[in-house]
């Protein structure tokens, strides 16, 4: 399970070094893509296959799961960590997550967050009620 909030920055080539908890539970190889809300999500290898799964079985005559599955995919890069502990974070997933140097990595279970520092901030400055949401999770059985 990924826990945790860090902060650190990217180098001159794009690569970030992700924290040592992290890189011990993702392997060499992991998925990073494009995720919701502004950031980057990472996945380990066996958590990137569950959700492929998930995502075939959504229908394809849905306009809704095409765009969500394009989306998700299209975006999606297989990435090695190199023995300094460093990933290099593609051009295009950059731009997507607006991120030029600082980065904030949090841990949310089975995925990793990459967020651009100032999109981080913004988003945990912004008026989210916890309440509300904890109410609405416990009406989910949560």
């Amino acid at each position: 399970m990924f826990i945790g909030e860090y902060k650190h920055s990217l180098d001159t080539k794009n690569r970030m070094i992700l924290p040592s908890k992290f890189r011990e539970e993702l392997g060499e190889k992991f998925v990073l893509t494009k995720g919701l809300d502004g950031c980057l999500y990472v996945y380990p290898m066996n958590e990137w296959k569950i959700l492929e799964e998930k995502l075939k079985t959504l229908p394809l005559t849905s306009k809704d799961a095409r765009a969500f599955v394009r989306f998700f995919f299209s975006g999606a890069n297989e990435i090695t960590i190199d023995k300094q502990g460093r990933a290099l974070i593609p051009q295009n997933l950059l731009e997507y997550g607006q991120i030029f140097k600082d980065i904030v990595s949090i841990g949310v279970m089975t995925r990793i967050e990459i967020w651009s520092k100032e999109r981080w901030d913004e988003y945990n400055s912004s008026d989210i009620d916890l309440n509300e949401i904890a109410e609405k999770m416990t009406e989910l059985g949560i």
